[in-house]
């Protein structure tokens, strides 16, 4: 069975001022949206912490999945990255999902990350999904070998909730394969795979999770999408409700899509509420209706 489509907003990780990240979050948690998700980009001076801020976050909303859309991996050792994640899961009552990327922008090095070739890079995320998983797993010991990641008998635990998943934030042809064979979920965004390659990508999902046994129907494939509500048409997620609400049911129908994250442009508070009160609801009549 399809999983259920799920609607979400973006939280910027603005430091300053003080507060406007809590104000967002607890707008998206009032309004009964399914996702909150926050970049995570350590170097770059405006932002706060993701992993503190979106524990911040947790504990002052009620209902809202928090996702980071996505952690790098350069700066995230894997092992402590789930531990991390786990802990969340079970102190927020499920309400965590991790997203990792293997770290496509470089200025992770400035804070001693490793600077990796595309072809490390895929190795070192599918070696990281292998000890998270490990860590997971409530084994009584874990011990994984790779290049870039090892676990040397360590003992995981506690041990998170089965609701926990590994959503990866991949565009490539062996991350997308990677994605499908290995992962919980996928968070591609519109700004980095539009609306034409959108399908292709989904494809390769499909077929490597089918070739791994996998159902390609158990994935969340969110789309993290930018853009702004407003009276009149210049484009794809540049105009009125009705019509951002007629590509969401596309994009589910056609595509397979089963998730949107909205990235409002400007004016979050208004933006949100508008896709909460206006986008939300027409594409959940519209798919209801099954025609």
């Amino acid at each position: 069975m399809p999983l259920p489509v799920l609607f979400g907003a973006n939280v910027e990780p603005h430091a300053l001022p003080v507060g406007r990240s809590s104000e967002q979050a607890l707008l998206i948690d009032s309004l009964g949206l399914d996702l909150l998700t926050t970049q995570d980009h350590p170097y770059q001076a405006a932002f706060d912490d993701t992993w503190t801020l979106l524990t911040f976050l947790a504990a002052r909303t009620r209902n809202v999945t928090l996702v980071p859309t996505v952690s790098s991996l350069p700066l995230s050792p894997p092992a402590v990255l789930a531990k991390a994640a786990a802990t969340l899961d079970r102190l927020t009552g499920s309400r965590v999902q991790l997203g990792l990327g293997s770290g496509a922008f470089w200025e992770a090095e400035a804070m001693g990350g490793s600077r990796r070739t595309p072809r490390e890079a895929v190795d070192a995320l599918e070696e990281a999904i292998t000890v998270i998983r490990a860590m997971w797993s409530g084994e009584r010991s874990g011990r994984t070998h790779g290049a870039h990641y090892s676990l040397a008998g360590v003992h995981p635990g506690p041990a998170p909730s089965p609701g926990l998943g590994l959503w990866l934030g991949t565009y490539g042809p062996r991350t997308l394969a990677l994605t499908g064979a290995k992962a919980d979920g996928w968070l591609p965004s519109h700004a980095y795979l539009g609306l034409d390659a959108l399908p292709t990508a989904v494809r390769r999902i499909d077929d490597a999770a089918l070739a791994a046994g996998r159902d390609p129907d158990t994935i969340r494939r969110v789309y993290n999408i930018a853009g702004v509500i407003q009276p009149e048409s210049a484009g794809p997620f540049q105009g009125p409700a009705a019509q951002w609400a007629e590509h969401l049911v596309a994009l589910v129908r056609t595509v397979g899509m089963n998730g949107f994250v909205f990235w409002p442009e400007r004016d979050h508070t208004r933006q949100i509420s508008a896709f909460a009160a206006e986008v939300v609801p027409a594409v959940r009549e519209a798919l209801a209706r099954k025609t």
